[in-house]
């Protein structure tokens, strides 16, 4: 049996997560890569030592050697700082620039044949950075963002509603985070439109949290951010590349032309399958959405203009 390589860049909480996730679903052999001596060697080992409880035949590894990538079928690149409280999405981008940088040249030297999923927050301006260094085609380098931007969506619209977030069918284009375009009408409860079912003012003031949902669970938790969640919006889309299934998310990509806007990254819906993106798909909006969507893209192309990366 052909068993698939994913390499997690990262070995933060998220990165581990995300890898603890693969594994456990017998999903791929993973290596996971931080410069940090012992860390990532440490974190596998445990997780490798629970194989026998979780029942899992497939590897993880630890390394600070990033030619130990070679052969991986996905990169999924988590390393950067955390965002503090308090701290914009703007100034992570200008602490993160350079990471990404040194980071994708390593994985365009090891494994160039790699779909490149990119976490690291500004996600959407760290994904279009990474695209630029590696040189890969864009249907090979997608942002993780809007499958988590929609399932806090999901939550906090069903506990509003009294029902499980599962029967919630939500979508969130636009840059991951505060700059994100919620699509009313696609957003409904078994086929009925949410506006239909929640107030206003109470729709908008769900529509707040989800738009600052990362930013409340950092200033919780003061010293971190967001963990568990984003490693679940990961292994989807990890999941939907590995086994080909084409399913259809909110993911960043590259836009040329799609909505009126050109040569920007940042979140749609796409179909995912072997070839990474395999279809970007442009649905109807009103107005206002269509212009919250160009504002949104307009901020991220903003962002990626003013790093400071050479």
């Amino acid at each position: 049996m052909n068993i698939p390589k994913v390499s997690v860049v990262g070995a933060g909480f998220v990165g581990t997560m995300t890898a603890q996730r693969i594994v456990e679903h017998d999903l791929a052999h993973v290596v996971l890569v931080d410069i940090v001596e012992g860390m990532p060697q440490g974190k596998a080992l445990d997780i490798a030592q629970s194989a026998g409880i979780e029942g899992f035949d497939v590897k993880i590894t630890g390394t600070n050697d990033f030619s130990e990538i070679r052969g991986s079928r996905i990169v999924v690149v988590t390393a950067g700082f955390a965002r503090l409280p308090g701290m914009s999405r703007e100034e992570l981008a200008a602490k993160n620039g350079k990471i990404i940088q040194s980071v994708t040249e390593r994985v365009k030297t090891y494994a160039p044949e790699c779909i490149l999923l990119m976490v690291t927050n500004p996600v959407d301006v760290m994904t279009q950075l990474a695209w630029k260094v590696s040189g890969f085609p864009a249907h090979r380098v997608v942002g993780m963002g809007g499958v988590l931007d929609s399932a806090r969506y999901q939550l906090f619209l069903a506990e509003e509603l009294g029902v499980a977030p599962r029967e919630i069918e939500a979508l969130v284009l636009g840059g991951h985070g505060d700059s994100m375009v919620p699509v009313g009408r696609r957003t409904t409860l078994k086929g009925v439109p949410v506006g239909q079912l929640v107030k206003p003012e109470r729709h908008q003031a769900i529509i707040e949290r989800t738009r600052y949902g990362g930013a409340e669970i950092i200033g919780l938790l003061k010293t971190g951010s967001a963990f568990h969640a984003p490693s679940a919006a990961v292994f989807v889309m990890v999941e939907a590349i590995l086994r080909d299934s084409k399913r259809v998310v909110p993911a960043s990509t590259y836009l040329d032309g799609q909505y009126g806007i050109r040569g920007c990254f940042i979140g749609i819906p796409v179909k995912l399958g072997a070839g990474g993106v395999e279809d970007r798909y442009e649905i109807e909006l009103t107005a206002e959405e269509r212009d919250a969507l160009r504002r949104s893209a307009e901020r991220v192309e903003k962002t990626f203009n003013e790093l400071r990366v050479t």
